[in-house]
Protein backbone atom coordinates (compact mmCIF):
# COMPACT_ATOMS: atom_id res chain seq x y z
CA UNK A 1 0.00 0.00 0.00
CA UNK A 2 1.61 3.20 -0.90
CA UNK A 3 0.95 7.01 1.14
CA UNK A 4 -0.57 10.01 -1.72
CA UNK A 5 0.04 13.22 -0.59
CA UNK A 6 -2.99 15.12 -2.08
CA UNK A 7 -2.55 18.80 -3.29
CA UNK A 8 -6.14 20.62 -4.21
CA UNK A 9 -5.78 23.80 -5.96
CA UNK A 10 -7.93 26.73 -6.15
CA UNK A 11 -7.10 30.17 -7.41
CA UNK A 12 -3.63 28.50 -8.25
CA UNK A 13 -3.04 28.19 -4.93
CA UNK A 14 -2.54 25.11 -2.28
CA UNK A 15 -5.79 24.50 -0.36
CA UNK A 16 -7.27 22.47 1.85
CA UNK A 17 -11.17 22.56 2.19
CA UNK A 18 -13.50 20.97 5.03
CA UNK A 19 -16.03 18.51 4.21
CA UNK A 20 -15.57 19.62 0.31
CA UNK A 21 -16.91 23.38 0.89
CA UNK A 22 -15.65 25.84 -0.95
CA UNK A 23 -16.24 28.21 1.82
CA UNK A 24 -14.22 26.50 4.34
CA UNK A 25 -10.90 26.69 2.65
CA UNK A 26 -7.08 27.32 4.00
CA UNK A 27 -4.63 27.85 2.07
CA UNK A 28 -0.92 26.16 2.83
CA UNK A 29 1.54 26.88 -0.10
CA UNK A 30 1.08 29.10 -3.13
CA UNK A 31 3.23 27.16 -5.04
CA UNK A 32 1.68 23.93 -5.38
CA UNK A 33 5.05 22.28 -7.45
CA UNK A 34 7.29 23.21 -4.57
CA UNK A 35 4.87 21.88 -2.17
CA UNK A 36 4.62 18.33 -4.72
CA UNK A 37 8.29 18.09 -5.50
CA UNK A 38 8.63 18.19 -1.52
CA UNK A 39 6.24 15.21 -1.19
CA UNK A 40 8.49 13.54 -3.57
CA UNK A 41 12.11 14.17 -1.99
CA UNK A 42 9.89 12.94 1.62
CA UNK A 43 8.78 9.65 -0.10
CA UNK A 44 5.51 9.93 -2.31
CA UNK A 45 5.28 7.60 -4.65
CA UNK A 46 2.54 9.13 -6.46
CA UNK A 47 0.88 12.27 -6.01
CA UNK A 48 -2.87 13.38 -5.87
CA UNK A 49 -4.31 16.61 -7.16
CA UNK A 50 -7.51 18.24 -7.63
CA UNK A 51 -8.53 21.04 -9.56
CA UNK A 52 -11.09 22.13 -7.15
CA UNK A 53 -12.33 25.41 -9.01
CA UNK A 54 -12.78 23.03 -11.91
CA UNK A 55 -14.99 20.57 -9.94
CA UNK A 56 -17.57 22.91 -9.13
CA UNK A 57 -17.22 25.20 -12.61
CA UNK A 58 -16.62 21.59 -14.83
CA UNK A 59 -14.00 22.59 -16.74
CA UNK A 60 -10.06 22.66 -15.91
CA UNK A 61 -9.14 25.88 -14.22
CA UNK A 62 -5.80 25.35 -12.76
CA UNK A 63 -3.83 23.81 -15.89
CA UNK A 64 -0.82 25.81 -15.84
CA UNK A 65 -0.62 24.45 -12.19
CA UNK A 66 -0.86 21.12 -13.19
CA UNK A 67 1.73 21.82 -15.89
CA UNK A 68 4.07 22.80 -13.20
CA UNK A 69 3.57 20.33 -10.85
CA UNK A 70 3.70 17.38 -13.32
CA UNK A 71 7.33 19.06 -14.30
CA UNK A 72 8.06 19.16 -10.72
CA UNK A 73 8.11 15.65 -10.04
CA UNK A 74 9.36 12.25 -11.38
CA UNK A 75 6.50 10.23 -9.34
CA UNK A 76 3.03 9.76 -11.53
CA UNK A 77 0.41 12.22 -10.86
CA UNK A 78 -3.61 11.62 -10.74
CA UNK A 79 -5.46 13.99 -11.27
CA UNK A 80 -9.63 14.70 -11.16
CA UNK A 81 -11.82 18.04 -10.85
CA UNK A 82 -13.82 19.68 -13.44
CA UNK A 83 -13.33 16.44 -16.48
CA UNK A 84 -16.38 15.95 -17.92
CA UNK A 85 -15.25 15.25 -21.85
CA UNK A 86 -12.70 13.22 -24.06
CA UNK A 87 -11.25 16.61 -25.08
CA UNK A 88 -10.07 17.01 -21.34
CA UNK A 89 -8.96 13.88 -20.70
CA UNK A 90 -6.18 13.92 -23.64
CA UNK A 91 -5.39 17.40 -22.59
CA UNK A 92 -4.53 16.21 -19.28
CA UNK A 93 -2.41 13.02 -20.48
CA UNK A 94 -0.69 15.24 -22.79
CA UNK A 95 0.48 17.33 -19.79
CA UNK A 96 2.04 13.90 -18.42
CA UNK A 97 -0.64 13.15 -16.20
CA UNK A 98 -0.62 9.40 -15.42
CA UNK A 99 -4.06 8.72 -14.55
CA UNK A 100 -7.43 11.06 -14.57
CA UNK A 101 -9.96 11.01 -12.40
CA UNK A 102 -13.61 10.79 -13.60
CA UNK A 103 -16.16 11.77 -10.53
CA UNK A 104 -19.09 13.72 -11.50
CA UNK A 105 -19.26 12.40 -15.19
CA UNK A 106 -19.17 8.78 -13.79
CA UNK A 107 -22.16 9.08 -12.08
CA UNK A 108 -24.20 11.01 -14.10
CA UNK A 109 -23.27 9.30 -17.33
CA UNK A 110 -22.02 5.82 -16.70
CA UNK A 111 -21.94 4.78 -20.29
CA UNK A 112 -19.80 7.58 -21.64
CA UNK A 113 -17.61 6.91 -18.84
CA UNK A 114 -16.88 3.92 -19.80
CA UNK A 115 -16.14 4.57 -23.31
CA UNK A 116 -13.97 6.78 -21.92
CA UNK A 117 -11.67 3.90 -20.45
CA UNK A 118 -12.30 1.73 -23.65
CA UNK A 119 -10.55 4.72 -25.55
CA UNK A 120 -7.59 5.28 -22.73
CA UNK A 121 -7.27 1.97 -21.16
CA UNK A 122 -5.51 1.80 -17.64
CA UNK A 123 -5.70 5.45 -17.59
CA UNK A 124 -9.08 6.67 -16.19
CA UNK A 125 -9.47 6.07 -12.56
CA UNK A 126 -13.35 7.15 -10.83
CA UNK A 127 -13.30 9.00 -7.83
CA UNK A 128 -16.52 8.04 -5.83
CA UNK A 129 -17.29 10.56 -3.28
CA UNK A 130 -20.04 9.08 -0.75
CA UNK A 131 -21.95 10.65 2.10
CA UNK A 132 -23.49 8.48 4.30
CA UNK A 133 -23.20 5.90 1.42
CA UNK A 134 -24.80 8.24 -1.34
CA UNK A 135 -23.08 9.48 -4.30
CA UNK A 136 -22.55 13.04 -4.29
CA UNK A 137 -20.95 15.25 -7.63
CA UNK A 138 -20.17 18.56 -8.59
CA UNK A 139 -17.74 19.10 -6.16
CA UNK A 140 -19.69 17.76 -3.40
CA UNK A 141 -22.74 20.19 -4.13
CA UNK A 142 -25.15 17.78 -5.27
CA UNK A 143 -26.36 14.68 -4.60
CA UNK A 144 -27.14 11.35 -7.01
CA UNK A 145 -29.51 8.49 -6.65
CA UNK A 146 -26.36 6.07 -6.83
CA UNK A 147 -25.10 3.93 -4.09
CA UNK A 148 -21.19 4.28 -3.72
CA UNK A 149 -21.70 0.03 -4.29
CA UNK A 150 -24.14 -0.12 -7.16
CA UNK A 151 -21.91 2.61 -9.27
CA UNK A 152 -19.07 0.49 -8.60
CA UNK A 153 -20.37 -2.58 -9.77
CA UNK A 154 -22.00 -0.61 -12.61
CA UNK A 155 -18.46 0.38 -13.96
CA UNK A 156 -16.22 -2.52 -12.88
CA UNK A 157 -16.56 -3.97 -15.95
CA UNK A 158 -14.94 -1.56 -17.89
CA UNK A 159 -11.63 -1.67 -16.18
CA UNK A 160 -11.46 1.52 -14.26
CA UNK A 161 -7.12 1.68 -13.41
CA UNK A 162 -8.75 2.14 -9.43
CA UNK A 163 -11.76 3.48 -7.40
CA UNK A 164 -10.59 6.38 -4.99
CA UNK A 165 -13.14 6.04 -2.62
CA UNK A 166 -13.94 9.16 -0.26
CA UNK A 167 -16.36 9.49 2.72
CA UNK A 168 -17.14 13.25 3.04
CA UNK A 169 -17.99 13.72 5.92
CA UNK A 170 -14.31 12.97 7.60
CA UNK A 171 -12.87 14.88 4.43
CA UNK A 172 -10.74 17.46 6.00
CA UNK A 173 -12.16 17.63 9.37
CA UNK A 174 -9.54 15.36 10.96
CA UNK A 175 -11.77 12.93 12.50
CA UNK A 176 -9.85 9.61 11.68
CA UNK A 177 -10.94 8.00 8.56
CA UNK A 178 -14.21 5.96 7.67
CA UNK A 179 -12.76 2.54 7.86
CA UNK A 180 -15.71 0.40 8.08
CA UNK A 181 -17.37 1.91 5.28
CA UNK A 182 -14.26 1.81 2.95
CA UNK A 183 -13.58 -2.04 4.04
CA UNK A 184 -17.41 -2.57 2.91
CA UNK A 185 -16.80 -0.60 -0.18
CA UNK A 186 -13.62 -2.41 -1.09
CA UNK A 187 -15.15 -5.68 -0.25
CA UNK A 188 -17.75 -5.01 -2.67
CA UNK A 189 -15.26 -4.63 -5.77
CA UNK A 190 -12.84 -6.34 -7.83
CA UNK A 191 -10.94 -3.36 -8.68
CA UNK A 192 -8.27 -1.99 -6.67
CA UNK A 193 -9.48 0.71 -4.03
CA UNK A 194 -8.07 3.92 -2.81
CA UNK A 195 -8.90 5.42 0.97
CA UNK A 196 -9.35 9.14 0.98
CA UNK A 197 -11.03 11.19 3.76
CA UNK A 198 -10.02 11.99 7.47
CA UNK A 199 -6.66 10.66 7.97
CA UNK A 200 -4.89 11.98 10.66
CA UNK A 201 -2.49 10.48 12.31
CA UNK A 202 -0.27 7.45 12.18
CA UNK A 203 -2.34 5.42 13.78
CA UNK A 204 -5.59 6.09 11.02
CA UNK A 205 -2.67 5.15 8.73
CA UNK A 206 -1.53 2.08 10.81
CA UNK A 207 -5.70 1.01 11.16
CA UNK A 208 -5.74 1.54 7.63
CA UNK A 209 -3.15 -0.62 6.25
CA UNK A 210 -5.24 -3.97 6.86
CA UNK A 211 -7.63 -2.96 3.95
CA UNK A 212 -4.96 -3.95 1.53
CA UNK A 213 -5.94 -7.30 1.96
CA UNK A 214 -9.49 -6.36 0.60
CA UNK A 215 -7.69 -4.25 -2.26
CA UNK A 216 -7.23 -1.46 -1.07
CA UNK A 217 -4.13 0.16 -2.52
CA UNK A 218 -3.34 3.40 -1.28
CA UNK A 219 -4.08 6.32 1.28
CA UNK A 220 -4.79 9.56 0.41
CA UNK A 221 -3.68 12.10 2.92
CA UNK A 222 -4.20 15.75 2.54
CA UNK A 223 -4.74 18.19 5.61
CA UNK A 224 -3.51 16.40 8.07
CA UNK A 225 0.37 16.31 6.39
CA UNK A 226 0.18 20.34 6.43
CA UNK A 227 -1.05 21.03 9.71
CA UNK A 228 2.30 18.44 10.64
CA UNK A 229 -0.03 15.92 12.73
CA UNK A 230 1.08 13.02 10.01
CA UNK A 231 5.00 13.06 9.20
CA UNK A 232 5.01 11.80 5.54
CA UNK A 233 8.64 10.24 5.69
CA UNK A 234 6.93 8.32 8.96
CA UNK A 235 3.48 6.89 7.24
CA UNK A 236 5.85 5.92 4.66
CA UNK A 237 8.26 3.70 6.63
CA UNK A 238 5.00 2.38 8.35
CA UNK A 239 3.11 1.08 4.69
CA UNK A 240 6.90 0.05 3.85
CA UNK A 241 7.61 -2.10 6.94
CA UNK A 242 4.08 -3.76 6.64
CA UNK A 243 4.23 -4.68 2.82
CA UNK A 244 8.06 -5.74 4.09
CA UNK A 245 6.56 -8.75 7.02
Amino acid sequence: MIIIPAIDLKDGSCVRLRQGRMDCSTTFNDNPAAQAHLWQELGAARIHVVDLDGSVGGSPKNLQRVAEIVGAVDVPVQLGGGIRNEATIQTYLDLGVNTVILGTVAARDPELTMRFMAAFPGRIAVGIDARAGQVAVQGWTEHTNFMASDLAARLAPAGPACFIYTDIERDGMMQGPNIAATREFAASTTVPVILSGGVTTLADVEHALPLEKLGVIGIIIGRALYEGTIDLEEAVRLAEERDAR
